[in-house]
């Protein structure tokens, strides 16, 4: 790997976190030479990182008004979580379906880790937010689809975006150990639908979080009449 490579792989791994966690504000332009500055680095590395991040959506790309981050909008985040529950209820059924030994053995680390994290305070979540990815990837790594895994992954990092929003502005803390630990039974001891049910409740409870912030009406995502073998994906999107 050249040096240039690893100075540019660098730079846009710092943009891609300061981005997710709200450094920049949603929408504000980014100025290359004034990122450059600020990273200590020269601009063709920012403007290379930029171009990668708007591949991903993550970074605005306007012709001739350069880059900005991506605005924040209740529509948006609701189809995010609709498509993220869509596509992680099927890759959880994937990896229930071809369960192991190691596959669970690391669910319960996973989740282990993640209950030694605290999230009640903005130095701690970062590595909340590491624990509780690395749960959630646990959840469906035997899936058996590295695809799968990348997409859902591309919709953890926008909704981690929400999540950092909402961090800001929510008044009363919830149980994420108890949350998690609640998934985590259902997925180890239960069938693959009431899984999945959990599942979607627990990003719905995000999504009702940041519809009270944004003022908007509460939805409701639901599994009603789910079909786990087959059809599942349009009695997922149905709402209540």
């Amino acid at each position: 790997m050249t040096e240039k490579t690893t100075l540019t792989t660098a730079v846009y791994q710092k943009l891609r976190s300061d981005i997710i966690q709200g450094v920049f504000r949603p929408g504000e332009k980014l100025r290359i030479e004034s990122i450059a500055a600020s990273y200590e680095v020269g601009s063709n590395a920012v403007r290379e990182a930029l171009s990668r991040l708007s591949s991903e959506r993550l970074v605005d790309r306007h012709e001739q008004r350069g880059f900005a981050a991506p605005s924040v909008g209740i529509e948006d985040w609701r189809t995010l979580v609709r498509t993220r529950c869509w596509l992680e209820t099927r890759a959880l059924q994937e990896s229930m379906q071809n369960r192991t030994d190691a596959w669970e053995e690391n669910i319960v680390v996973s989740f282990h880790r993640l209950s030694k994290c605290r999230s009640d305070s903005p130095e701690h979540r970062p590595m909340w937010e590491d624990g509780h990815r690395n749960f959630h990837r646990a959840l469906i790594a035997n899936c058996g689809s590295p695809w799968l895994i990348e997409f859902c992954d591309i919709l953890a990092d926008h909704a981690a975006r929400y999540v950092f929003i909402s961090n800001s502005y929510q008044k009363s803390p919830r149980d994420g150990k108890s949350e998690h630990e609640i998934l985590m039974r259902a997925v180890l001891d239960g069938p693959i639908k009431d899984a999945c049910e959990m599942l979607v409740r627990h990003y719905c409870k995000t999504l009702n979080l940041i519809e009270e912030i944004f003022g908007g009406e509460r939805s409701q995502i639901t599994v009603q009449g789910l079909e786990i073998d087959a059809g599942i994906f349009p009695a997922f999107f149905a709402k209540g």
